[in-house]
Parts: C-alpha cells; structure tokens; sequence
C-alpha cells in the first residue's frame, strides 16, 4: 500500500510510523524546512505503546508527481484549503484520502473539492505533541484509531488499511457507521474544547468550582442537541464515554486548542470545532449561548494574536 501523508506533525507523523510499522510504503508530504530536519535526524516518536526512529520518505510540494492509495491528512482544519491544493495532484482515480480532522465542516469542504467517492472518515481518540526538538510524544497509552468507509468505492482500500493498522499497538476499528463516530467524537470534542478554552483551565480546574459541574453539563447538553437535530444522536456508550472524560474531578485534560492559547499560538481550530457546532445549533433554532460565549472568547484572542 502506497500513503501519502500530509505533514509529518504529532498526528501524522505518529500514525505515519505505525503504518511503516505495518508494512506500509510511506511517504510525508512537508515543507522544506521539515524535510532538511527529517533527513538528518529521521522521524522519532516516543511512545508508551512502542518507540520509532527512522529515516523516512519525505516529498515536498514542487516534487510531488505521484499517485498514492492513501493520503493521510492530519493538518489543522484553518491549513485544509491549502492541503487539498498540495493534494491533488497525488490523487488517482482510485485513490481514498482519509481525514483525521475534527467536526463535519472539513468533511464537506473535502467532498466538495475532491469528490465524496474519494474521502474516508477517520476518528483518531490520542494525546501527542511535536515537541520543540521535534520529537512526537505520545502521552499516555491511548490509541484508538476508527476508520470507515463513507462510500462504497472506498470499501476494498479502507478494508486493506484497516488489516494493516489492526498488527500496530493500540485499538483499531473499522466502522460501518463512521460518520455517527465522526460527530460523537465532535460533540465530545466541541464542549471539552469550548469550556476549557473559555474557562482557561483543565477539567479538574473547571469542576472544583462552584457552577463547573452544572455549565460543563450544559455545554455537552447544547452540543448533544445538535447532533440529535442534525440526524446523529450520540448512542449511550458515547455519552458516557463523554461524561467520563469532562465529569471526571481529578482530570488533568484540556482540548488542544486550549494548548495552543497556552502557547500563544496565533490561529486556533475555532471555526471548525466550536462556530460551526453553533451554527448548526442557530439553524435548530437552539439556545447556544455558552458554546457562543466561549467562541466569541476565540475570536476576540485570535483578533489579539494577529494584531499583535
């Protein structure tokens, strides 16, 4: 099987690894800088569930002139439109791109831009970073990767990827029902992201206070809503898988978006993960008003950070 992978950061270039690991014949897609770094010190993950460090293939824009069975695409959702620009010209008439990107909006630019028949879905439940020596740290030993087709087109690749994935460590699915796992990990995703990015804290920060129990209830409660109303209302197991994560008093989680505010990063995932969701809740006609606060609050820091 031949993969593209767009980028070489936390999450691509960790699945990257796993997928050489498997057999996989791997390339990353990167930007110059990130390839003159690779090949000089190779691609190095630091994992609980199994260290990598190799050299690996790596392929910039002006090089590209493949086509590939796979493209992984891990970017953030503000860098997509300029991924599927870099990306087209490795996609085949068979090729199946499969997205690791949070919420439905990235879903429907990608279908739009490159035709539904070619664009998997794909949930990834896993903390990594790229540290500043840029190493992946895996933290923790959670890994679920979930991959399915979203048209029958797709099925003999993702089926193929999927037997691959299933000999790496952690827990690998393949789902007939992915676009379902797609919105319950944006639910979970949206009210995590909007009440630890608006409160500036982690969970346990957020329920040792006196109203975090009750508002963290109601994010997931507004968010929940939207995804009934839109036709996907998230099964128990979801629901509780949720309430474990953003209920639990000695949870030291925050979204990742609320660790890019801590870095002062300059752009954020907001539009994606927590407007879209009250966009979608304002055509219901549903009271949003807490996932809106918390995305103004986005808004007004990301409006900082470029003015500054």
């Amino acid at each position: 099987m031949k993969m593209l992978v767009f980028g070489a950061g936390a999450i691509g270039g960790y699945y990257g690894a796993r997928m050489i690991e498997a057999g996989a014949d791997v390339t990353f897609l990167v930007r110059p800088k990130r390839a003159e770094i690779l090949h000089a010190t190779g691609l190095k993950v630091k994992s609980e569930l199994g260290d990598f460090s190799g050299k690996v293939k790596t392929v910039t824009h002006g090089e590209l002139d493949t086509i590939y069975d796979v493209i992984l695409v891990a970017c953030k959702t503000y860098d997509l439109d300029a991924a599927i620009e870099q990306l087209a010209p490795a996609c085949g008439p068979h090729t199946v791109v499969l997205p690791l990107l949070n919420g439905m909006r990235a879903y429907e630019r990608l279908d739009e831009r490159l035709d539904r028949r070619h664009i998997a879905g794909g949930v990834a439940y896993i903390a990594t970073m790229l540290d500043r020596g840029g190493e992946i740290v895996h933290f923790g030993s959670g890994d679920t990767l979930i991959v399915g087709a979203r048209d029958d087109a797709q099925a003999e690749i993702i089926g193929a990827l999927h037997t691959l994935m299933a000999t790496t460590s952690g827990v690998r699915q393949q789902s007939p029902y992915i676009v379902q796992a797609l919105w319950n990990k944006w639910v979970m995703i949206a009210a995590g992201a909007l009440m630890t990015c608006l409160m500036r804290g982690t969970v346990r920060d957020i329920l040792a206070t006196d109203d975090g129990v009750a508002l963290m209830e109601r994010a997931m409660r507004e968010c929940m809503q939207v995804a009934r109303l839109s036709g996907y209302p998230l099964p128990e197991h979801a629901i509780g898988a949720m309430r474990e994560r953003l209920l639990d008093r000695s949870a030291a989680w925050a979204a990742s978006m609320m660790r890019d505010i801590d870095q002062g990063q300059r752009r954020l995932e907001a539009e994606d993960i927590v407007g879209e969701m009250v966009r979608r809740g304002d055509r219901h006609g549903l009271d949003m008003s807490l996932a809106r606060s918390a995305y103004c609050h986005l808004q007004v820091y990301e409006r900082q950070r470029a003015a500054a």
